[in-house]
């Protein structure tokens, strides 16, 4: 079962526009090893006052993180990417808050679709 994860994260308001145009070109070795961990449909967005929310779909999270942690390339890039946060000694990918999900349209029509056919 796919597990469809949103977390947030405080961008330093000095460092919106940097952060934002690191993510305009991300190296192509660092998308690809997203892809061979298992994110899928990641998506970042960004507020004026720094305010990160991201949302990616795995089939597990700890994996997913697991995977990328062993990767060279993830290494490089939580390094470059730390300067954008205060997290004190957490990294990017690990120090970030996970929201729960509240409500899902996709998840109560099938729901309602399926009491219909009792």
């Amino acid at each position: 079962m796919t597990q469809r994860v949103c977390f947030q994260l405080q961008v330093r308001p000095d460092r919106i526009a940097d952060y934002t145009a690191r993510h305009a070109d991300v190296w192509p070795d660092m998308l690809q090893a997203l892809r061979e961990s298992g994110w899928r449909n990641y998506s970042l967005f960004l507020r004026g006052d720094g305010l990160l929310i991201g949302y990616v779909e795995v089939d597990d999270l700890e994996a997913a993180q697991a995977a990328m942690a062993a990767t060279a390339v993830n290494a490089r890039w939580q390094q470059e990417m730390a300067e954008f946060f205060d997290l004190g000694d957490d990294r990017p990918d690990t120090g970030f808050v996970r929201l729960e999900q509240v409500f899902h349209l996709e998840s109560q029509l099938a729901r309602l679709a399926g009491s219909s056919q009792d």
